[in-house]
């Protein structure tokens, strides 16, 4: 098997030569075999080992044998202990999703602080297979059943082309010790019950099964990249980068064949899966959208805005005192005193100063919220206003207002208020601007 690894590693991992190697040990099999093979064939490694805490006296005992490991081998390694359930109960994961995060995110930090090249991790072909069953029995795409990335940015996975059997008579061979997680042997995870009652009677059953599949999946990921090629060419024709994220022209995608596949497509990466939503979303009225668990879709005249979920400064209220001169935050404005004044325009206003109670308030718009148009003397809902400029959902939330008590000011960087107009009889004029238009 060695010989194996350090052909395959030659052809296919050839950058992993002379770099060094952060190798993910759990204390398992499938982790020993890796880390002492890639130690026997004289790769710089180190060992990174987590503690989630979430078998008792098992898990230290796991750690302790990765220690002892590590001393045998004469190479650096690195522990930490995770209270995993706390995590997952705070962040509203999964246990098995909790462990991931904690996981990968202290990798990223070892790899930086120790100047660590790659890391590795010792996934293998039945996980490769078992990862395909789990996407499938789930609904998926292409995307899903191709399988195990081998290389993901700096994540590296040498053993995808070996079984877990290979592992494990290479491991007796050379008289390797190992241990064995007792949670494996439960069925209540999707994982494990594949893994114990399902793959067993298919592999009696199909001969070669878990390298038919890995053709397979080599076969799905070519025709990925066929897909990918013809997706830059798509969002060149149909897709438009803004300050607020992305445009997609309905029109366009309307006339080009598999409208729904290309949508999947262009989503996926954003984390959208409700493709029925999503189909019905072009057809439907504008500010319609729909939710991933990072991005927004909007349905907005003849384009799908896609765009990072708004954080919550959309509640926030920031207080200008009179002797405010100027802020920075959260949008740019100056204030000060002129002899006259000039014409209100976009980016800057003049107001009778006596008209206005502090301190000032900047805000977003709320349900509700009405002005009165510069030059004109009836209210005006805001939604109406927005409405009739034509502004887009996104538009709208990124738009701030400028508010004496109650009433509206200025709509930065669109329209003031006449209520606060300069007449005849105004004794000081407040010159207010601004650097950042919002329409």
């Amino acid at each position: 098997m060695l010989k194996k690894l350090e052909e395959h590693i030659a052809n296919n991992l050839s950058f992993l030569k002379e770099k060094r190697l952060l190798i993910a040990c759990s204390a398992g099999l499938d982790s020993v075999v890796l880390t002492r093979s890639m130690k026997e064939l004289g790769y710089e490694i180190g060992i990174a080992h987590c503690n989630f805490g979430l078998r008792a006296a098992e898990s230290d005992e796991d750690e302790a044998f990765v220690l002892d490991l590590a001393e045998m081998l004469d190479v650096p390694v690195f522990t930490q202990q995770f209270d995993t359930r706390e995590f997952a109960d705070e962040k509203k994961l999964s246990i098995q999703m909790a462990a991931r995060s904690l996981r990968y995110s202290w990798f990223k930090e070892i790899l930086n602080d120790f100047k660590y090249d790659y890391l590795l991790t010792a996934h293998h072909a039945d996980d490769a297979l078992e990862t395909m069953l789990i996407n499938l029995s789930r609904g998926t795409g292409l995307r899903g059943l191709t399988g195990i990335p081998e290389v993901n940015e700096q994540v590296v996975r040498p053993l995808l082309d070996f079984s877990r059997q290979e592992l494990m008579e290479h491991a007796k061979a050379q008289g390797y010790f190992w241990r064995e997680d007792s949670s494996n042997k439960k069925t209540d995870y999707l994982r494990n019950a594949l893994r114990q009652k399902v793959i067993p009677p298919l592999k009696e059953e199909v001969d070669g099964l878990l390298q038919n599949v890995l053709k397979t999946q080599q076969h799905l990921r070519d025709s990925k990249s066929l897909i990918d090629d013809y997706l830059v060419l798509i969002r060149q024709l149909v897709v438009t980068e803004t300050s607020e994220g992305f445009n997609i022209d309905i029109e366009k995608l309307a006339d080009l064949p598999h409208q729904e596949s290309l949508l999947y497509e262009l989503l996926t990466p954003f984390g959208f899966s409700a493709w029925k939503d999503i189909s019905e979303l072009s057809t439907a009225q504008s500010g319609k959208y729909i939710l991933s668990g990072t991005h927004r879709l909007v349905k907005d005249r003849d384009k799908l805005l896609l765009t990072v979920i708004p954080s919550e400064e959309k509640i926030k209220t920031f207080e200008i005192k009179e002797t405010t001169l100027r802020i920075d935050q959260p949008i740019p404005l100056l204030f000060g005193e002129v002899e006259s004044p000039g014409k209100n325009s976009d980016l800057e206003i003049y107001v009778d100063k006596d008209k206005l109670s502090y301190p000032l308030q900047i805000r977003k718009w709320r349900e509700g919220d009405y002005f009165i148009p510069f030059g004109m003397k009836g209210k005006k809902k805001l939604s109406k206003y927005f409405k009739d400029e034509k502004l887009s959902l996104v538009a709208k939330e990124k738009t701030w207002l400028l508010c004496s008590g109650e009433e509206v000011v200025w709509v930065i960087g669109l329209r003031a208020d006449d209520r606060f107009k300069v007449e005849p009889h105004t004794r000081q004029i407040m010159n207010i601007r601004t650097s950042k238009s919002t329409s």
